[in-house]
């Protein structure tokens, strides 16, 4: 009688492939610490809105032209808090929701940065969004938090080689890490690329309908406003070179929309 064949172990050819929505260790370790800060919910009261007013942003923090109103933190919180506020959510479905735009982006981005790169970027996003948010509540007191203006960032950022073929957004793509690294597209040639112009299109319109005001994320007032999700978007796409390792494609190097391309499988 023959023995029982073995279990066949079939490995692709060209080796084992890495799931596209694996979390890279550096976007893990971002939502643990939006986790961990928020368990500031767990405090008394009276401790966690000392916690929102030291470490959210507050544009009347930086105002002296009125009644000087004297805010937690000190001179500290009006450096700390630029980044600080990107830190702190009102609730878990405001946490939920940015990370749930962090999955395809964010990912693609930390795995193309690598951590330091990374870390340093969601923090110059969501400075860049604070920046922004004053340009229309100058006098605002009450503090803005999530992490809206660098998630904006990130999905800014990963258009510059979103749509280029192999990328994670593309119709061909190879394994998570291959995919983060094609070359990116200068952004001269990012805004003459339709499928970026259509991004881009999708995304303000987004923002035009429903951040003519501010998104609400809780009942104290608190919100992060249409003009940081701007701010920290045009960091994103403007920045992204600076943070780039990754060298330019060639100019004559075609996206995955081109239809004169073949489509490699």
């Amino acid at each position: 009688m023959e023995s029982p064949p073995e279990l066949s172990k079939a490995i692709p050819p060209d080796g084992p492939r890495e799931p596209i929505l694996t979390l890279p260790g550096a976007l893990s370790a971002f939502v643990v610490l939006l986790a961990v800060v928020h368990l500031r919910v767990l405090l008394p009261p009276e401790l966690e809105n000392w916690t929102i007013d030291a470490f959210g942003f507050i544009p009347k923090r930086y105002d002296s032209t009125l009644l000087a109103i004297d805010f937690p933190g000190g001179a500290g919180a009006k450096v700390w808090t630029f980044v600080t506020y990107s830190l702190l959510h009102a609730n878990l479905s405001h946490i939920g929701f940015n990370v749930l735009w962090l999955l395809p982006f964010g990912s693609a981005l930390a795995r193309r940065f690598g951590a330091i790169r990374f870390f340093v970027f969601m923090a110059v996003t969501a400075a860049a969004g604070a920046l922004a948010h004053p340009l229309t509540h100058e006098h605002g007191v009450a503090p803005m938090i999530g992490a809206s203006a660098s998630v904006s960032g990130t999905m800014a950022a990963a258009i510059r080689f979103a749509f280029v073929k192999g990328s994670f957004l593309s119709f061909s793509r190879g394994d998570a890490d291959a995919a983060a690294r094609v070359p990116a597209l200068s952004l001269i040639r990012a805004l003459r690329n339709a499928r970026v112009l259509a991004f881009l299109a999708v995304w303000f319109g987004v923002n035009i309908i429903f951040g003519l005001g501010s998104i609400a994320i809780g009942t104290d007032g608190a919100s992060v406003a249409w003009q940081a999700h701007i701010g920290g978007f045009f960091a994103g796409l403007l920045l992204f070179s600076l943070f780039d390792p990754v060298p330019r494609a060639l100019p004559e190097a075609a996206d995955a929309s081109s239809p004169d391309v073949p489509n490699s499988g």
